[in-house]
């Protein structure tokens, strides 16, 4: 997210004070500050009346929400079968090399964050590398490359 940051409290009270709600309130959360902080959760937790284990189950369920700070943007390297036999993992290798990140984290300077997916469903573009929503299909490093440059 570009500019300043909305504070935690501007997020909290376009939300009921209903358990209901806390899915909608972290997908808020992680989409203002990249992560949910610590200090996110025990927010949460008073402003929704929930205990932090319940929070806690959530977050940590859902691949979604991410507890370290997140890159502005997301490379996502498909790891399918297909997209595996047509070279994902040496992708993900490259990056690791290349950006200095290990798959899960961030770049020290938090331009980008590297994962890697089990699948994106485009097996007929393998290898399949997703760059914030958008798809690089039969990707090779040099066309990764060419795509993050304009970011």
């Amino acid at each position: 997210m570009k500019g300043p940051r909305p504070d935690i409290d501007n997020i909290l009270v376009r939300h009921p004070r209903h358990p209901q709600h806390l899915i909608s309130l972290l997908q808020d959360v992680q989409a203002a500050f990249t992560y949910i902080s610590p200090d996110h959760l025990n927010l949460i937790c008073d402003h929704l009346g929930v205990p932090i284990a319940k929070v806690w189950s959530v977050v940590t369920f859902y691949k979604s929400f991410s507890l370290e700070p997140r890159g502005e943007h997301e490379i996502k390297v498909c790891l399918g079968t297909t997209c595996h036999l047509k070279g994902g993992e040496r992708l993900v290798e490259c990056c690791e090399r290349d950006l200095g990140v290990e798959r899960g984290h961030a770049t020290k300077d938090f331009r980008f964050t590297l994962d890697t997916v089990k699948c994106v469903g485009a097996c007929a573009e393998a290898p399949v590398v997703m760059i914030d929503e958008n798809y690089l299909g039969r990707a090779s490093f040099g066309s990764l490359k060419k795509q993050l440059k304009k970011l």
